[in-house]
């Protein structure tokens, strides 16, 4: 720590002829104050704090997964319908999307360490809340209140990466990082299945209650201190265009196949979120503090990584969501056993990022976000030849296949995208980028349960007849005491049909994901190929 020789070394020298002891301290009132990380030139300053900003991403993302596997358990302590259910998850996913887009004016305006270490403090709080619930209606309060700092805590991590990690080490970083993006909602079916089926489904919110304190702490004393800018105002109607356009296009989309896809109150929705959009962008490019530095689109680059990322978004957390539901409903696995099931494809993508992360930093993100994406194309094509009886080996094999492709292309191209970016406007791609990742795979998840809804009642319409046809013939002609069995038989038969038509429904899916990920391999290879900058030392104070 040789402060002294650091900040006066010409004194020595201009003024040695003249320079007495008691000259010295003069020169040290002006110095500022030095910045809590060391330069980037001592090692690797930023591995910690990296470290944490992890551990709150890990727990703001989980979140989002683990849910999914104790919703039967939680539908039946609350006694509330499967479309009630749905809510737990919809409320979080509206109010999330929000959120996120004020998340870069909270951390600009406020400080992205101090902002980041309250939203950690609140995700806690609000986790404890959600475990405490007592009904239906409860619940999704809490989820609503609970999604707040959760959409913001992405933001504000994303950002402050961006500040404390020199540019050329970026892909090791990030690679680190997404554990918390993709690695997080891989794990969560594993364990939260554990803790729904041999403990209580609310530890899978109290689990959030130990990793808040501990992340707190280490916020508090790790991270480095972020400038506030404290003239930055809020863009208010530009927030609330947004906001309105978000939340309208959500709510169509996931009430869609409830109300009717041409009925009036999804028509006003989709009409309402497209226009407030179109207002947002013209509100965007007027205001001179706007909440959303478009400009950020005239970076190809960046652009591209968007839609490569709404690529992948959707395709991930599709599988994530109706892989465990056609494990637990149609082939009568219990909750932790499917999390074991789909263990393997998370431990492949913990080892897979981390190795794209430094095989980026060597080659740059187009040769590693082409193949994976090829992969994760291919995998899903096949994968999308599922039936009732499929091998859990073979299911377990495609799944990891498919994670190697997904782990080697979502960190290059994320760090690519974001890279390309100045600076100056850093913390607005991080919003944009977390934005488009919720966006995507909420609006995805919801387009694909409307297709899953709509082609499962065309299914059953076009195959209900041939039950009832051939119940009938079973029943025509029998006594009454055989009723009881011809009724079981039917019965048997509809459950049968249900399989059939929800995995025919599911793998149309997944063939449109597949193609949807093909499309994205042309894109990929427009992206930045080589060695990355280096860049200037990060510039956290």
């Amino acid at each position: 720590m040789s402060t002294d020789t650091d900040l006066d070394p010409r004194p020595a020298t201009v003024d040695a002829p003249v320079a007495d002891a008691p000259r010295r301290p003069v020169a040290e009132p002006p110095a500022p104050t030095p910045a809590p990380a060391p330069p980037a030139s001592a090692g690797n300053p930023w591995i910690i704090p990296l470290l944490v900003l992890v551990a709150g991403m890990f727990m703001s993302v989980l979140d989002i997964s683990i849910v999914n596997v104790a919703i039967t358990t939680m539908q039946n302590d609350f006694g509330a319908t499967t479309d009630e259910m749905q809510w737990v998850s919809t409320a979080y996913s509206l109010a999330e999307g929000v959120v996120v887009p004020a998340s870069a004016w909270l951390g600009t305006r406020y400080g992205l360490g101090r902002v980041y270490t309250i939203a950690m403090v609140f995700f806690a709080l609000f986790s404890t809340l959600c475990g405490l619930a007592w009904d239906i209606n409860s619940i999704i309060a809490f989820r609503v209140l609970q999604a707040i700092p959760g959409g913001v805590i992405p933001v504000v991590a994303l950002a402050a990466l961006y500040k404390i990690v020199p540019k050329d080490k970026l892909g090791a970083a990030m690679g680190m990082y997404g554990l918390g993006i993709i690695f997080a909602p891989a794990i969560g079916p594993t364990l939260g299945g554990y803790l729904v089926e041999y403990v209580n489904w609310r530890l899978i919110f109290f689990i959030n209650v130990p990793i808040g304190v501990i992340g707190v702490l280490a916020a508090i004393f790790y991270l480095p201190k972020f400038p506030a800018t404290r003239g930055q105002k809020l863009d208010v109607p530009g927030f609330a265009a947004v906001a309105v356009g978000l939340f309208s296009l959500l709510l169509a989309l996931h009430e869609g196949p409830t109300w009717g896809w041409t009925s009036y109150p999804t028509l006003i929705l989709l009409t309402l979120g497209t226009l407030s959009l179109a207002l947002f962008v013209v509100i965007e490019l007027e205001v001179d503090q706007p909440l959303l530095d478009l400009r950020v689109f005239t970076h190809w680059a960046f652009t591209n990584s968007l839609l490569l990322i709404a690529i992948i978004s959707v395709g991930l957390f599709g599988v994530l969501f109706y892989i465990p539901v056609f494990l637990q409903q149609y082939q009568g696995m219990g909750a932790f056993e499917t999390g074991l099931l789909l263990l393997p494809q998370a431990l492949v993508m913990a080892f897979v990022m981390p190795a794209a992360g430094f095989l980026y930093d060597k080659i740059g993100a187009r040769v590693p976000a082409t193949i994976g994406l090829a992969i994760v194309a291919y995998t899903t094509w096949d994968l999308a030849s599922l039936t009732i009886d499929v091998s859990h080996g073979h299911l377990e094999l495609l799944l990891a296949a498919r994670a190697v492709g997904i782990g080697l292309a979502m960190m290059p191209i994320m760090t690519g995208g974001l890279g390309s970016l100045p600076s100056s406007l850093s913390s607005n791609g991080s919003a944009v980028n977390t934005l488009v990742q919720r966006a995507s795979s909420a609006i995805g998840l919801a387009a694909m349960t409307a297709m899953m809804t709509i082609q499962q009642a065309q299914a059953s319409a076009d195959r209900s007849g041939m039950v009832d046809s051939s119940a009938m013939g079973g029943m025509s002609g029998t006594a009454a005491g055989a009723s009881d069995g011809a009724m079981m038989q039917q019965y048997q038969m509809y459950s049968q049909l249900q399989s059939q038509v929800f995995t025919t429904a599911m793998n149309d899916l997944l063939y449109v994901t597949a193609i949807l990920t093909a499309i994205g391999v042309p894109l990929a290879l427009m992206l930045r190929h080589g060695k990355p900058a280096p860049s200037d030392a990060p510039m956290a104070h």
